[in-house]
């Protein structure tokens, strides 16, 4: 039976800070995570290259390379410890002994340092998620789910700490949906067929993780939520259909924790803020130490209640101090030893509300993630446990959380975004509140050629 959450588990927004939880994880090797200290989580990638049978010894001395410069740079510094994440490109889980391989390289060489130097870390293993590379995704079974489970089965039996995915569950309708800023399908996408999928999805994952004395992580919403930032950002779409997206990934994400997931939540899951309220398990998060991976208008205010600090992924390329894998080792390691201190100093609060308050007046999507809001859309979201009634709410409260903030002068938006918040209200009256009702509405308005209701128990 899955858990319910009807409650936050903090009574004090005060007590609502970064590298604390009341629920912190702790790995095979004692590193605890959310138990005080807020550590680094490195993630890293080849630079473009093809990955095949014969260029495999290349890939593995890349990888080689990259985990022995991560861990010098981080015993050079005297990390107290630190997390990597080994995020699998498609090559590597359509094949999974590769990426298996790969694995079991990096986790050895960090047994290693800790053997030798007493540096504590933990692997996060993520492989990507093929199902969405069949048109339209098959769901539940075939050979790009089957891939999937024996990576997560293969990496687990050989040492990854934490298990973890960015999901594409409901991504085939939502990808259009951005385009055309239609909250509307986002509804339907992420409270409809997302949520069934990541029930199911999360049950396995948390099997797997069981099976093998693995951590059950979490998930992230990067290919709804993280895409229309970067959209926004470029102009392409409004700031605030960006910014109830944001929120409105938190009832799928939530979904894993009902089903096993314990955390750390992913990095890239800035909807993380809303489950710590909600759920008390600790989180990664990514910003401005991230600039390598993508641009974001929340680089500091994403630190502010972080329990691992990422950045995000960087290629193997050369700069001018060193790889930037290294590099990132460096500049996250400094920014955890800054807030670490801060902590110890007993202003952890207010390095917290320093973090918040750089960003958070000066866009939508940065203001929404402020921790007394993080409260407001959390106490939304436990009235009920309906998934789909869970997201229309938290996409109304968005929308007048916004209005409130314009009104009393705490954010200015321009005439176009002011427009566009008119706009996604309407849409939102539009939607029943029977799920059925709408469900059935929205099988006659989606092109099933991009989807299989089917696949979705719909």
């Amino acid at each position: 039976m899955s858990r319910q959450f009807t409650k936050l588990a903090y009574t004090s927004v005060d007590d609502f800070t970064y590298g604390s939880c009341p629920n912190p994880v702790t790995t095979k090797n004692g590193l605890v995570i959310g138990g005080g200290l807020i550590y680094p989580e490195v993630n890293f990638t080849l630079p473009p290259m093809n990955i095949r049978q014969e260029t495999m010894p290349e890939v593995l001395r890349i990888y080689k390379d990259i985990i022995d410069g991560v861990l010098k740079k981080a015993h050079e510094l005297h990390a107290p410890g630190l997390v990597v994440e080994f995020e699998t490109l498609p090559d590597m889980t359509e094949h999974p002994e590769w990426g298996i391989e790969i694995h079991k390289l990096l986790r050895d060489t960090m047994f290693e340092y800790e053997a030798k130097y007493g540096l504590k870390s933990a692997m996060r293993m993520t492989p990507n998620d093929l199902r969405e590379m069949s048109r339209p995704p098959v769901m539940r079974s075939g050979q790009y789910w089957e891939a999937m489970v024996k990576t997560f089965e293969g990496t687990a039996r050989d040492g990854a700490d934490i298990l973890a995915i960015e999901s594409t569950g409901g991504k085939e309708v939502n990808d259009e949906a951005i385009v055309n800023a239609d909250l509307r399908t986002s509804i339907f996408a992420l409270g409809c067929l997302a949520s069934r999928d990541m029930k199911w999805l999360w049950t396995n994952i948390s099997d797997i993780a069981k099976a093998h004395n693995a951590i059950s992580g979490g998930d992230s919403a990067c290919g709804f939520a993280n895409t229309s930032m970067v959209l926004a950002e470029q102009g392409f779409i409004p700031k605030v259909y960006a910014t109830v997206m944001r929120t409105i990934t938190t009832p799928r994400a939530l979904i894993a924790i009902e089903n096993g997931a314990v955390g750390p939540g992913k990095d890239c899951a800035y909807e993380n803020v809303y489950l710590k309220a909600i759920t008390g398990t600790p989180i990664a998060l990514e910003g401005k130490s991230a600039a390598c991976a993508h641009f974001s208008p929340i680089g500091n205010i994403a630190a502010s209640v972080a329990d691992l600090w990422s950045n995000e992924s960087v290629q193997q390329v050369k700069l001018l101090s060193g790889f930037a894998p290294v590099v990132s080792t460096e500049q996250l390691i400094y920014d955890c030893r800054l807030m670490n201190t801060a902590a110890n100093k007993g202003q952890a609060k207010l390095m917290r509300d320093f973090l918040v308050e750089s960003d958070c007046y000066l866009d939508p999507q940065a203001y929404i993630l402020r921790p007394e809001i993080a409260f407001e859309i959390g106490n939304e979201i436990v009235k009920t446990q309906d998934p789909f009634i869970r997201t229309l709410n938290t996409a109304k409260l968005t929308l007048e959380i916004l209005q409130r903030a314009v009104k009393n002068k705490e954010l200015v938006l321009e005439e176009r975004e002011l427009n566009w918040l008119d706009i996604l209200e309407s849409q939102i009256e539009e939607i029943p509140e029977d799920e059925e009702a709408f469900i059935a509405e929205m099988k006659k308005e989606v092109d099933t050629s991009k989807y299989n209701p089917a696949e979705y128990g719909i």
